[in-house]
């Protein structure tokens, strides 16, 4: 018992950076939780708000793990849960709910499948193609929905993509938990998982072990579209409408969360559990800006802040 404890502090003191993303959650929780006590941070309303304001970006950034894992990068995905809320809305108004839920499936298969096509079969830069792809998605849903809000008018549908509540918790909350659980399995226990971890940490050596690294990249381009698009029928379920606003800016937040969460800009290193606790401390960031009464300009500074000082410090030095 004496020998364990000084050998539990040496592996902490040696790798305490990989653990940092859950002490800058607890000590900001802290911090909010002390100085904003009188304008209720810790009430189970602001609590359970937070977790339906981050649901969405956790979906997403749950995807981008596999592609930053990979080596690779998409941009277009706020534009594409943007195009998701409207080609869902739109369908929905047509021939009703499961309608609906396919075309929303379909949005981001297709817009994932041109993006792996462009990246691993014509050989662009997935930085060029997912930034291109962005105005694309955002343009097209413009143009079909006029730039006028298309509304939802199936309760159903609304209740169980976001709205809804089971015994007081948000449906977003097991959403979010359900793609982080599937997730997490997918990269850490199955063989899809260690090769895109594989192909990203060094893609000749994958390739020369026998690994299809374009399929392996393509694969991840289409699953970041379709949760994309999947974000987007949470976003259409809870605000019950369609609009191309939707999502918009939402690619430096999903970024930001795989990235503090542990997942590596280079490859070959990612965390579901972690890009979970990221998006969270996003989201609770947010919401204990706006509860200090910052103007928003001020709230990008203090939020950029925070993010360059807990990346900065959880990077190993050399």
């Amino acid at each position: 018992m004496t020998t364990a404890n000084p050998s539990l502090a040496r592996s902490f003191h040696a790798n305490w950076r990989q653990y940092i993303i859950y002490i800058g959650f607890a000590v900001i929780f802290v911090v909010f939780a002390l100085t904003l006590t009188d304008k209720g941070f810790l009430n189970p309303n602001n609590l359970l708000n937070i977790v339906r304001q981050t649901a969405m970006i956790a979906v997403m950034a749950v995807a981008m793990t596999f592609v930053l894992s990979a080596g690779e990068i998409d941009l277009s995905v706020g534009a594409v849960a943007g195009l998701a809320t409207v080609t869902v809305a739109m369908a929905i108004a047509v021939a009703g709910p499961v309608a609906g839920v396919a075309a929303g499936i379909a949005t981001g298969l297709a817009v994932g499948m041109f993006n792996g096509w462009l990246t691993t079969r014509i050989g662009i830069p997935s930085f060029l193609t997912t930034l291109a792809m962005m105005g694309i998605a955002k343009g097209v849903a413009m143009w079909v929905s006029n730039t006028a809000a298309v509304p939802i008018l199936s309760p159903g549908y609304s209740w169980l993509f976001g709205g809804g509540a089971l015994i007081g918790v948000p449906v977003l909350l097991f959403w979010m938990l359900l793609f982080g659980a599937i997730g997490h399995v997918v990269l850490r226990r199955t063989g899809f998982g260690r090769r895109v971890l594989a192909t990203g940490g060094g893609e000749m050596a994958a390739r020369y072990s026998g690994i299809d690294t374009k399929a392996i990249k393509f694969r991840v381009l289409v699953l970041s579209s379709t949760a994309a698009a999947f974000a987007g029928m949470l976003y259409a379920g809870r605000l019950q409408s369609g609009r191309f606003q939707l999502g918009e800016g939402d690619e430096l937040s999903v970024i930001a969360a795989a990235v503090l969460g542990g997942t590596s800009l280079f490859g070959g290193k990612g965390t579901i559990i972690g890009t979970i606790v990221g998006a969270l401390m996003i989201g609770m960031i947010n919401n204990g800006l706006i509860l200090m009464g910052l103007e928003f300009s001020q709230q990008l500074i203090a939020r950029g802040a925070i993010i360059i000082l807990a990346v900065a410090l959880s990077q190993k030095r050399s």
